[in-house]
């Protein structure tokens, strides 16, 4: 298809693209290459054999990259971690929702979204007839920020190839970024969520639908913005449901 035509199509269904910026398109595709590289190497294989004659273990690309984030030390964040926060959920869904960074509940028990924020979560999903273990959950940070700050660059830079190899897993049919932090990530932009929301952008080579809607943890300190989110939740189910 034409370049002009695809355009064209993407304008009347609302799709907005984004181009990175330059120093963000080296990020990428130093991280792309870190990952293929890592395949090719086998550090991220499909099946792994170990064991004398007769026995056989067979160890999956997910408990590979499990045990990578779990011995990462490629940011000054693995210094203060409790545990490192690898994310859940079904790695066959079809909705994968990135939060921000972890919290101190987050970071005591290494699964993210399990506090106050955690629970809204559960219930703004339920209300679309989503249970929690229908989806898969991450964030932009498999370790906590001291004090619950925001990531800096670095952090996200280094975390960045865990992220990216668990969309490769996954596949999803929808991305669901909550907060700033995570739609600022993954969308290289600093426009506020309030703009961000209700508009379908793409994400990677893939050009995954990709939805942004308000952190559960604004949404408790703002109460008076879940209609918003309501409308974000309808559109979302609307795309997992072909409505």
């Amino acid at each position: 298809m034409a370049s002009g035509h695809r355009q064209q199509y993407l304008d009347a269904m609302g799709i907005i693209r984004y181009v990175p910026r330059e120093p963000l398109a080296t990020k990428h595709a130093q991280a792309a290459a870190e990952i293929e590289e890592l395949v090719a190497t086998d550090q991220i294989a499909p099946y792994r054999e170990t064991g004398g004659a007769g026995v056989r273990e067979q160890q999956s690309p997910w408990d590979e990259l499990r045990a990578r984030v779990a011995s990462c030390t490629a940011c000054d964040l693995h210094a203060t971690r409790t545990h490192t926060v690898f994310g859940t959920g079904d790695t066959s869904a079809r909705l994968m929702i990135v939060g921000e960074a972890p919290g101190a509940d987050e970071d005591r028990q290494g699964e993210p979204f399990v506090g106050r924020a955690g629970q809204l979560l559960n219930a703004m999903l339920l209300a679309i007839g989503l249970p929690r273990d229908a989806v898969y959950i991450a964030n932009i940070l498999k370790c906590r920020p001291p004090g619950n700050r925001n990531p800096d660059a670095g952090e996200m830079s280094a975390c960045q190839p865990f992220l990216q190899q668990q969309m490769a897993l996954i596949n999803p049919q929808v991305l669901l970024a909550v907060g700033g932090v995570a739609a600022h990530s993954l969308l290289d932009t600093d426009e506020a969520v309030g703009r961000l929301r209700n508009r379908i952008h793409v994400y990677g080579e893939k050009r995954t639908p990709l939805l942004v809607t308000y952190h559960p943890a604004y949404l408790l300190r703002r109460p008076e913005e879940k209609a918003k989110v309501w409308q974000d939740l309808q559109k979302l189910h609307g795309m997992l449901h072909g409505g």
